[in-house]
């Protein structure tokens, strides 16, 4: 079964990373986080940077404590089977330094229930971010 079957791959995108971040910054322990949301072999490819497992856990500790609020704004998204290819802006308030926002253009793969496998990214900061950003608290 594919993981965007039923679901639209704007919500899907939406809904993974508003999960993602919700349950890392409500309290949820870092490698839960990551077994509810990722992989064991997930790699991530960030403006060329590689982060695998270990490292991506690492990278949830401080958006536990700097990132306050948060909206994903999907701007346009392409299922194709287990792949996915999307444009989104984050928009983050952060505890110390206020609202960012970070556009990403993202090529991901998913397992069959919804965890990501492999994602390429490219981000870059826009400046400055929208009033609005970081819509949850």
């Amino acid at each position: 079964m594919e993981p965007f079957a039923n679901t639209a791959p704007e919500r899907f995108i939406s809904d993974f990373f508003t999960s993602l971040t919700e349950s890392t910054v409500r309290g949820d322990t870092p490698e839960s986080v990551m077994a509810r949301h990722f992989t064991p072999d997930m790699v991530q490819i960030s403006d060329g940077i590689r982060l695998e497992h270990n490292r991506l856990l690492a990278h949830l500790r401080p958006v536990r404590k700097n990132v306050v609020g948060w909206r994903f704004e999907v701007h346009e998204a392409i299922a194709d089977g287990n792949r996915i290819a999307a444009r989104l802006t984050i928009h983050a308030r952060m505890r110390k330094g206020g609202a960012t926002a970070t556009e990403v253009h993202l090529l991901g793969e998913f397992t069959d229930d919804g965890r990501m496998r492999r994602a390429h990214q490219l981000t870059r900061a826009l400046t400055p971010a929208p009033a609005d950003a970081g819509g949850q608290a």
